[in-house]
């Protein structure tokens, strides 16, 4: 059966690591809010899906 627990926080883990990566100016900002987005949203579905 797949480790979805580890391969969440790998996915998770890389996606705020590119965030990070990515300079905050404008021509970035469209991008960044999109993966920021949703990385709350899985944040938020992977929490609901504990309970």
């Amino acid at each position: 059966m797949p480790d979805y627990k580890k391969m969440y926080a790998l996915l998770c883990a890389a996606a705020s690591d590119a965030l990070d990566s990515l300079p905050d100016i404008p021509e970035n900002r469209s991008g960044r809010e999109l993966l920021q987005r949703a990385l709350y949203e899985a944040e938020d579905m992977y929490l609901d899906a504990q309970d």
